[in-house]
């Protein structure tokens, strides 16, 4: 019987920002989003976050983000610590002679299922087990106090645990130690009912400490144990815009790591981000100041430019993005097909889909249209719920009037259509195969197959007009 327990009330002062600390985002996800991500996949029977600040934004955020998990919120109002926090959800805790609590926290957002899991096999029901850490600088962290109380003792190999010292009430000596305690534990459930109804706040926080308890366990008897984690980078916590920041590097670093070791070539891992799953294919290069977020897949030999933003989109084998193109898939997704090239400067919005060796030129916009093999929209266009016959040729500066200012409404273009410069299609409208539009020409009905459609105004030329003059 599994619950945890995360503490998410904190205000967050030093983010010197209006919104909760744990909706600060990291690779374009909540802290808290990226601990509850992990959590679901550990078999609790529940996931309760305690909130305080901003209590009712961070709940509907995690509900929208969970809807099948298994979650449960407990308010901590006013906040007074730790043990405080935690003592919040004692009334929702599981009951059994094997129940474990695995408490975690909201703005440590790293930390890893693997790691988890292996503390919450070393309390196995029986242990209180702490995840402690060395560290260069302990500045801040409770001290991890052993038996015999060694400085800098490894937390693998150390004599047995007697008590965690926060750093405000530790001595010199105890400042000396590197372990520390990461303010994560598994502890056995009715143990930990019992420990937390006997904390006091005689510190000098004047809070309830849920440390406090390690000395509890070992005056009960019961054994404390360490685990580790894999990595300093699982268990840093953010509290000001400065560690926010260095932790999203170190989590962008990981993700480049990870594609360059299968095969993606990236020209600078420095200056790359990932906000969502990246899926690439073999032979994949991507330039700088590349921007992925929510679903991307990207096929075989795929080149993206620099400075390019992708959303929710599949790019299928050889195509290309030149630099400074902008997709955006949102619900509906955008997909690329093979051998096609889009941009520079060039917009897909949702819907759009991208048949093979579709050309998509500079500022062309393309929302809610199928393009077939070989289309081209070359420059300063825009194709809006449209479908686009194979070998279409749109003209630069010509659109699709889709929006009667109530309604959208859809154009088809047929095979091999050739589309002059600065037409308007007011859709809807039906442009038959093999047909041509005359440059400048504004369409309100459908244009025969196979003919020149012309549709503008005789030039003239009125001798003797003048031109209105700004009165003085």
């Amino acid at each position: 019987m599994l619950d945890i327990v995360i503490m998410a009330a904190g205000k967050g002062t030093r983010m010197k920002s209006n919104r909760p600390k744990v909706l600060h985002t990291l690779a374009g996800r909540p802290l808290l989003q990226h601990v509850l991500t992990m959590a679901t996949g550990l078999g609790a029977e529940s996931l309760i976050t305690v909130t305080g600040h901003g209590a009712a934004e961070v709940e509907a955020t995690m509900r929208a983000a969970f809807p099948s998990a298994p979650l449960a919120f407990v308010r901590q109002e006013p906040q007074l610590g730790t043990g405080h926090a935690v003592q919040q959800a004692v009334p929702v805790l599981h009951d059994g002679p094997d129940a474990t609590t695995l408490i975690l926290n909201g703005d440590v957002p790293l930390i890893e299922a693997a790691t988890a899991r292996a503390l919450i096999e070393a309390c196995c029901g029986r242990r209180l087990a702490l995840l402690t850490i060395e560290l260069p600088d302990a500045t801040g962290y409770g001290r991890v106090v052993r038996e015999g109380g060694e400085p800098g003792q490894s937390g693998t190999t150390g004599a047995a645990v007697r008590a965690i010292v926060e750093h405000k009430d530790a001595t010199p000596a105890q400042r000396a130690i590197r372990e520390v305690y990461t303010g994560m534990m598994a502890v056995p459930t009715a143990a930990l009912k019992r420990w937390l109804a006997a904390l006091n706040k005689d510190n000098a926080q004047g809070e309830y400490y849920l440390t406090d308890i390690v000395a509890m366990a070992v005056a009960d008897g019961v054994p404390v144990v360490a685990a580790q984690p894999t990595s300093e980078t699982e268990v840093l916590g953010v509290n000001s815009p400065l560690q926010l920041a260095d932790l999203e590097r170190r989590f962008q670093r990981t993700q480049a790591e990870a594609l360059m070791e299968a095969g993606v070539r990236l020209a600078d891992p420095a200056r790359f981000d990932v906000r969502g799953e990246l899926v690439c294919g073999s032979d994949v290069e991507i330039d700088v100041n590349c921007v992925f977020e929510g679903s991307v897949h990207v096929g075989d030999g795929v080149r993206i430019g620099a400075n390019c933003v992708v959303r929710n989109a599949r790019i299928a084998a050889g195509a290309v993005l030149h630099p400074f193109v902008h997709i955006d898939g949102e619900s509906l997704g955008v997909r690329v097909g093979e051998a096609a090239l889009v941009g520079p400067f060039a917009r897909l919005r949702p819907g759009a889909d991208l048949g093979p060796e579709v050309h998509i030129g500079n500022f062309v916009e393309v929302k809610n249209a199928q393009l077939a093999r070989g289309a081209k929209a070359n420059h300063l266009a825009y194709l809006g719920d449209a479908t686009v016959g194979e070998r279409v040729n749109y003209g630069a500066g010509s659109i699709t009037a889709n929006y009667d200012g109530a309604n959208k409404h859809r154009t088809v273009i047929g095979d091999d259509v050739h589309v002059g410069s600065n037409c308007v299609l007011v859709a809807p409208l039906t442009v038959g195969a093999g047909a041509t539009i005359g440059a400048g020409s504004t369409l309100g009905k459908d244009a025969p197959p196979g003919q020149l459609t012309v549709a503008r105004a005789r030039q003239a030329s009125i001798s003797g007009w003048q031109r209105p003059q700004k009165k003085r």
